[in-house]
């Protein structure tokens, strides 16, 4: 993996004599001994809780597509999963594969992407359909460097899709991994806003060799900071690896202040979402006396409305009104 580097050989060979767990794979490459020891120190405890703790979410369940799978990620984005199972089954009865969804027009996905929030995401699975059925015999690509490739998608989403739909090794860096990594082996209540080279490096170095329980750590270690290793509350005292905890070892210190969430009522992006609403609801196009029922601050609506059209959410006619686009 290019996140893991041969250690000196003294310390290659201290690392192939380390007591490995039952079931741990042997390394591809050897691993100095202070990471071998962590990552076999934190792997079958995560995996038991796991196990046991796992939420039975669509997209996790035994055959499920690559398709479900992409789908599930771009809308968990910034979306919490309660809202996202309803939507994700939706979107799957209505387009269970890329080519059913691209043979539509694309106000078709904003309509079908409701009040799931930042709808330009709807509008990159739109266009990913259409790559992947022209380009992919409709078929998501196995490959990482592939997946970059579709519109929209990340080193994040792109890692995501590899591991969770086919099955491969890499490292899977969302904010809850981040999370229990940074308090487990850096002692820090949060991780730093972006993840650096080096922390994907070291996310890397503890994923087993055998890319299917790679796998399956990668998602458990997700599952961990989405349930028990939380932002706001974590329940150490259920955690698996609390014993190993450096943040917990050193009295769970606080992290800098955070910087306030954005407050949502009064600005563009509710009015956004308020014209939007009224476009989704409708079968015909919208005249602007509609959209101003919604949203009474004209210079706002105006300025809402030139940032929707410029995204490619609205389409505005020649007759003065508007609508999602064909």
């Amino acid at each position: 993996m290019s996140g893991r580097r041969s250690a000196r050989s003294s310390a290659g060979s201290a690392a192939s004599t380390a007591t490995r767990l039952p079931g741990m794979p042997v390394p591809a490459v050897p691993l100095c001994h202070d990471v071998w020891v962590m990552a076999t120190r934190y792997l079958e405890p995560v995996l038991a809780w796991y196990s046991a703790h796992a939420r039975d979410l669509p997209w996790r369940r035994p055959g499920v597509s690559p398709w479900s799978v992409l789908v599930s990620e771009i809308m968990l984005q910034q979306t919490p999963v309660s809202r996202v199972i309803p939507a994700h089954r939706a979107w799957l009865d209505r387009w269970p594969a890329p080519a059913a969804l691209a043979a539509e027009p694309p106000g078709e996905a904003i309509r079908q992407w409701g009040r799931l929030g930042y709808p330009r995401r709807a509008l990159r699975l739109h266009r990913c359909a259409g790559i992947v059925t022209t380009r992919h015999a409709g078929e998501i690509p196995a490959s990482r460097d592939a997946l970059l490739d579709l519109p929209g998608i990340g080193t994040y989403t792109a890692a995501a899709v590899a591991v969770f739909a086919f099955g491969q090794r890499h490292a899977v860096l969302d904010t809850n991994v981040r999370r229990v990594l940074a308090r487990l082996t850096a002692g820090r209540q949060f991780p730093a806003p972006q993840p650096s080279a080096a922390e994907t490096r070291f996310a890397e170095s503890l994923l087993p060799a055998s890319p299917a329980v790679a796998a399956r750590w990668s998602v458990a270690v997700m599952e961990l900071g989405a349930l028990t290793c939380t932002a706001a509350r974590p329940r150490c005292t259920e955690c698996p690896v609390a014993a190993h905890c450096a943040w917990l070892a050193a009295g769970r210190p606080a992290a800098a202040a955070r910087r306030p969430g954005q407050r949502y009522d009064g600005t563009d992006r509710q009015c956004r979402g308020r014209l939007l609403a009224v476009l989704r609801g409708s079968p015909a196009p919208v005249d602007a006396e509609r959209l101003g029922a919604v949203w009474p601050d004209a210079a706002q609506r105006a300025r809402a409305l030139d940032g929707l059209v410029a995204d490619g959410l609205v389409d505005p006619l020649p007759d003065g009104r508007f609508a999602l686009p064909g």
